[in-house]
């Protein structure tokens, strides 16, 4: 098994899949928790005729009691444009990318900044595990036990001066290595970015690895960001820039198609996507040999509001939507 890149987990530590998928497994058991009949695909789209997940996560939202998605289709089933448009090229085509050395830039308004090796930048901190659910915006989402550290821990080391409002991220762009930078589909590199308080919030995740292993390379290794209420497109991979802003830094989705992505990007089943509605998805389950299990509502803010809905209290959601 490949080596996380935290120093404090040691590869002895780290379950191996089989055990853990046997062990949430029992735990799902324990708790009444169905695991089979999750997958068929329903055949209308009715709204009125949708299935009601509630989702059963503790008081932090660090944790759900949903069926996992399979590994094998979380790490098949991918947006990875860099890579390619289609959902299985990114895991076709990247493993070409080398992710040892890899190195980080931080920069802007902040008392630190430099270029880090990837083990320098987030020594000393312990990864933690977690079982989020992403919603991407074309309307499916899956259940990922990620690994990694609060993005909190590590911005608050850099100590960034009161001008900085804004963390904006940059994914690497090696033409050499990424066919899909010769399509015209995005300025690249591909650039995202968080208010503050969003990217301190507890929830907001640096990930490194999920289901007990190092990140594949198509799941954004060997560093991704995971912003759990937000649509997938914002949980930007292959970071290799950071810096520290006093405006509203520029996005590629929203750069590309501004009415249609906004910088915010909640979560939101109450603000169409001008081609297609948000009210409702597929789980990415895998459960009897189907990718995509029954559609079920889109849930505000992907079900964290309680956690995260008092970011943005007085805001017009559509507006800044």
């Amino acid at each position: 098994m490949p080596r996380l890149r935290l120093p404090p987990v040691a590869a002895s530590e780290i379950t191996p899949e089989p055990v853990w998928l046997a062990r949430r497994r029992l735990i799902l058991a324990a708790t009444g928790v169905p695991l089979a009949g999750l997958a068929g695909c329903a055949g209308a789209e009715d709204e009125e005729a949708l299935a009601v997940a509630e989702p059963d996560d503790g008081p932090d939202g660090f944790r759900s009691a949903e069926p996992l998605t399979r590994f094998e289709d979380a790490s098949g089933y991918n947006n990875f444009y860099e890579f390619g448009t289609g959902k299985a090229d990114p895991a076709r085509h990247a493993h070409t990318l080398p992710t040892e050395p890899w190195v980080v830039v931080v920069g802007g308004e902040a008392e630190v900044t430099g270029t880090f090796a990837l083990d320098d930048l987030l020594r000393p901190h312990t990864v933690e595990e977690r079982v989020y659910r992403l919603r991407c915006v074309e309307g499916w989402s899956m259940v990922i036990p990620w690994l990694g550290i609060p993005l909190a821990a590590v911005i608050r080391r850099f100590r960034p001066t009161s001008r900085a409002r804004f963390v904006a991220f940059t994914t690497l762009a090696d033409r050499a290595r990424m066919p899909g930078l010769r399509l015209p589909v995005l300025d690249w590199p591909y650039r995202e970015g968080l208010r503050m308080d969003e990217a301190m919030h507890p929830l907001t995740l640096l990930a490194t690895g999920m289901y007990g292993r190092n990140l594949p390379n198509q799941n954004g290794a060997p560093l991704r960001l995971v912003v759990p209420w937000k649509y997938g497109f914002k949980s930007i991979k292959s970071i290799v820039r950071i810096d520290f802003t006093e405006s509203m830094p520029p996005t590629a989705w929203n750069m590309a198609q501004p009415s249609e992505y906004g910088f915010y990007s909640n979560v939101n089943p109450d603000v169409p996507h001008p081609r297609w509605s948000q009210r409702s998805e597929r789980r990415i389950a895998g459960e009897g040999g189907n990718l995509f299990a029954r559609r079920i509502p889109t849930l505000p803010f992907n079900g964290y509001g309680e956690q995260v809905a008092s970011l943005y209290a007085g805001m017009d959601l559509r507006k800044w939507f």
